[in-house]
């Protein structure tokens, strides 16, 4: 029986999950778990990423004790953020995206190239820290002078455990520089705005790609050896890989998480005027789709406005639940990005609301964005959505899952909750010829899990 390890790291902690098949089923057993977060560097934010690196081999050495071999293992993160690699070793520090670095930048790129035109070219979403506006800020620092290569953070993480430097496809496209096109680097792009060609030398792997044998001083320290196979190290693009209704480029999708990402998967990038205007992504899926999606602020809101107040989940939940009003938000508004506060920013923007208020309309905001959302994309494809497929840790949440249901007029299906981890095993498991395809694996994933309807 073969064993895989899924170590699937999100913002705000990480997390390792042993997956095998049984009986037919998709079994998972979480092994180790750990914190994460931002911490302040000289006024910026960053990532530890020798922390990372430390906590991801303990929980590989915890996996190992607790399960025996361990055949194969990937890493999946949050996307845009990397490491800078010079002949001399990494160039420190690993900037967050939600540091603010990137405001001139911003101006500069497109100053030289307007944001119409990498839009068509690449079809991804403007956001402020999207990595091609971090190269450039990296650029206008000097930090590019030395600099060599860059690999986004799972890739980076791999690499410290094999040796092997390799740049996955669905990560990549959340540069802001691959071409929807070719499914490469877009050299065009590269050299309008002066960016050192040797950065983008490597060619984009596909999930599913071996990667190799751990380092043999790596091999020793976690207990015993194992293969690296890329998944989507996009977290999104694993999750969705996992989502059961996603099966037929007609069913849309919430991969709900500190981020909520609501697309649906297509077969081409939609670059057009009415993709731009309505901020839409094209973001790379396996064997070369698209998720065409939109980017809303998510459980962000509500994790920092919880923390705030010192109410555990529940907690936050009976308090709106009590509390309906009529307050809305745009959770995509910047102030809601890195506040200081939550809950002033959420008052600044929607007046004088008690707690109960103040929770309820973060709730209600989130999903009237989702119905917008939704609305945008029937009204280019020329569809009603009868359902909507919320995934992730997001799926767990009964009263948001409720109002998007009641607000956006769809039936919502609710689960899996560890949908990112789940994608990484599947893309293992058809490395490791147990399963033949995403489809089947999408199929041994209903099967597996128990999901919630919401009407």
């Amino acid at each position: 029986m073969k064993q895989y390890l899924a170590i699937d790291i999100g913002a705000s902690s990480g997390r390792h999950i042993v997956g095998r098949q049984e009986g037919g089923k998709l079994v998972t057993e979480e092994v180790y778990r750990f914190p994460n977060g931002v911490k302040t560097e000289n006024g910026h934010l960053v990532w530890d990423t020798q922390r990372l690196l430390e906590e991801v081999k303990r929980g590989m050495r915890a996996a190992v004790e607790k399960c025996g071999k361990i055949d194969s293992f990937s890493i999946d993160t949050w996307a845009v953020d990397y490491v800078l690699l010079g002949k001399e070793g990494e160039i420190f520090p690993c900037y967050a995206y939600r540091d603010g670095r990137t405001a001139e930048a911003i101006e500069k790129v497109h100053g030289i190239l307007p944001f119409a035109e990498l839009y068509a070219r690449t079809g991804i979403q403007f956001q402020p820290f999207n990595t091609i506006y971090q190269l450039y800020a990296d650029k206008m620092a000097g930090r590019l002078d030395g600099a060599e290569e860059f690999l986004m953070l799972p890739e980076y993480l791999l690499y410290k455990l094999t040796g092997k430097k390799v740049s996955e496809y669905t990560n990549a496209t959340s540069t802001g520089l691959v071409s929807a096109k070719t499914h490469a680097f877009d050299a065009d792009i590269v050299a309008a705005l002066g960016l050192p060609a040797r950065l983008f030398e490597k060619e984009l792997a596909q999930p599913g790609s071996d990667v190799g044998g751990l380092l043999p001083e790596v091999a020793a320290e976690v207990g015993g050896d194992m293969r690296a196979v890329l998944c989507a190290t996009h977290d999104t693009a694993s999750a969705v890989i996992a989502a059961p209704v996603a099966c037929d480029f007609d069913s849309p999708y919430i991969s709900s998480g500190t981020w909520s990402l609501l697309g649906i998967e297509q077969k081409q990038a939609h670059t057009d005027e009415y993709s731009r205007k309505e901020n839409f992504s094209n973001e790379g899926g396996a064997n070369f789709t698209f998720r065409w999606q939109k980017n809303i602020m998510g459980l962000w809101m509500l994790q920092s406005a919880r923390k705030e107040l010192g109410l555990n989940f529940a907690e936050a939940e009976k308090l709106a639940r009590a509390n309906v009003c009529g307050a809305l938000v745009d959770c995509n508004d910047e102030i809601f990005l890195a506040p200081e506060s939550m809950c002033a920013a959420v008052r600044e923007k929607a007046g004088d609301l008690t707690d109960g208020q103040l929770l309820y309309c973060i709730y209600a905001s989130l999903a009237h964005c989702y119905k917008d959302a939704l609305a945008a994309m029937g009204e280019q494809l020329g569809k009603k959505f009868a359902t909507l497929n919320v995934i992730g840790g997001g799926s767990n949440d009964s009263f948001l899952n409720e109002l998007t249901a009641k607000t956006a007029d769809v039936s919502v299906i609710a689960g899996p909750s560890e949908a990112t981890a789940l994608g990484n095993l599947l893309v293992q498991m058809i490395a490791g010829g147990e399963i033949g395809g995403i489809g089947e694996g999408r199929e041994l994933v209903k099967n597996s899990f128990p999901l919630r309807v919401f009407q």
